[in-house]
């Protein structure tokens, strides 16, 4: 039926971060693969990579204000905070090329607040994107709306849902306030795209979000299924795909912990110290996603692991793989020999884990991934908790609480080890994996969405 109208003119503005940008680059193929005119709007550094990645989308370039184009680059608090700064100096040139080349629909990340505005005043649709799961969004409302019910500190049942789900914490109150301010924006848009499939936040979130608002949440994903090899998480790899599935190959299937901690997480020397300890006495293999630390590109290696455990590196030749920075993560999960992803929960990840059909063993830091872990552990039944409690405004600095070379150890044993619940885990990671491989074909959940969600915006530019 979409083909017998013109194609849409649809314009995405991600937000400056690879786990932001790469999901919202990936669905927005998915536009032009149905035959839709979609030019993505960002900076030069992102534009070459979408270049060798998505050629079927059309690129406008504007100049970041900011030096340092790339947010996995920040270090430290204030480094983040000065690209968030800057990337907000983003609106007037993107306004200014809405004005001139006005889409039918504009579908923008909720980092960025502004172009609700601009559209509104340009009668342009939009739709939001915010990288998140309906189910986090679902509880993060539950929070916002009960404050009474939620106590300033220790375990609470999330109120108003339709399974019980306890957090180990309240939200850190700055950022609770920064988000909710983005979500209230965001409900004011004409929808919402969801990197998910529709199984697995589940028909009973659907419903509970939608419940009562004018609002539809369109479930799309998982965008990673529209990722091509080569530059799939958006940065310069330290290692090849080759090296590592050569190394890979060499070891029995299910016999690999995937250890990694996402672009935003910067664990300080005495937690590294402990994952190390955790994963030798777990005496399993390991691949181990270092993040290269800034202003130490130029040590030895030697030097940049000096926190190590002294003759780890020896001990554990055969058995592990350190990779210092970025690792092809999607050809790591989807091999055989890997049996179970160490995790920081952040969505993309976690949703890569899920289609790949491999159990997570959960340990969040900030943001939505105390909720994501609930999701994924009481909810659907695919991880295990790791035990971190902490729950930080940001990925860096020094923490409060440790967790332990013992609580890793014993986390990794529970799903490497075998038995009853392991195997029960690794059925149910299965089973997912294989819907949401079939959400992505024809007559699947997500292809029926897109469908159904092109539908809707030619009628709204046909009646604009």
């Amino acid at each position: 039926m979409e083909n017998q109208h013109p194609p849409l003119n649809l314009h995405f503005i991600p937000f400056l971060a690879p786990g932001h940008l790469i999901p919202l680059c990936n669905i927005a193929t998915q536009f032009a693969a149905r035959g839709h005119r979609v030019t993505v709007i960002t900076t030069s550094s992102y534009a070459r990579i979408l270049r060798k990645s998505s050629p079927s989308l059309l690129l406008h370039v504007v100049d970041f204000p900011g030096g340092e184009e790339l947010m996995s680059a920040a270090n430290d608090l204030e480094s983040a905070r000065n690209f968030f700064h800057a990337s907000m100096l983003l609106r007037d040139p993107i306004s200014r090329f809405l004005e001139q080349h006005r889409p039918d629909c504009v579908v923008a990340d909720f980092f960025f607040h502004w172009v609700h505005d601009v559209a509104n005043n340009l009668r342009i649709a939009r739709l939001a994107f915010n990288g998140f799961s309906l189910f986090t969004v679902a509880a993060m409302e539950s929070v916002k709306s009960n404050p009474a019910l939620v106590p300033d500190s220790g375990p609470f049942v999330i109120p108003d849902l339709p399974h019980r789900i306890t957090l180990c914490s309240r939200p850190p109150k700055g950022v609770s306030a920064f988000m909710e301010r983005l979500l209230e924006t965001e409900m004011k848009s004409d929808g919402l795209i969801v990197n998910s499939f529709a199984e697995l936040d589940g028909e009973e979130y659907i419903q509970h979000y939608e419940k009562g608002k004018a609002h539809k949440a369109w479930h799309l994903g998982p965008a990673c299924l529209a990722a091509k090899g080569g530059e799939e998480r958006g940065e310069k790899r330290v290692v090849s795909e080759e090296e590592c599935v050569s190394w890979l190959n060499s070891k029995q299937a299910k016999s690999v912990v995937y250890v990694c901690f996402g672009s935003m997480c910067r664990f300080p020397d005495k937690q590294l110290y402990e994952i190390a300890c955790g994963l030798e006495e777990a005496a399993h293999n390991f691949v181990w996603v270092v993040p290269e630390k800034k202003g130490k590109e130029k040590e030895s290696e030697e030097e940049k692991l000096k926190w190590l455990p002294k003759g780890f590196g020896q001990r554990n030749a055969e058995k592990g793989l350190i990779i210092r920075g970025w690792a092809p993560q999607l050809v790591i999960l989807a091999h055989t020999a890997v049996g179970a992803f160490l995790t920081h929960c952040g969505w993309n990840s976690t949703l890569e884990a899920v289609t790949a059909g491999v159990p997570m063993l959960t340990w969040p830091v900030l943001g939505d991934q105390f909720y994501n872990e609930r999701l994924v552990t009481e909810v659907r039944g695919v991880a295990v908790e790791v035990g971190a409690t902490e729950w930080r405004e940001t990925g860096y600095g020094e923490r409060e609480k440790l967790v332990t070379g013992d609580c890793i150890q014993k986390a990794v044993r529970r799903l490497m080890d075998g038995g009853d619940e392991a195997r029960e885990i690794r059925r149910r990671a299965q089973e997912f994996s294989d819907k949401a491989k079939q959400a992505v074909r024809d007559g699947g959940s997500s292809h029926n969405n897109l469908t159904a969600l092109i539908a809707h915006l030619t009628r709204l530019r046909d009646t604009r």
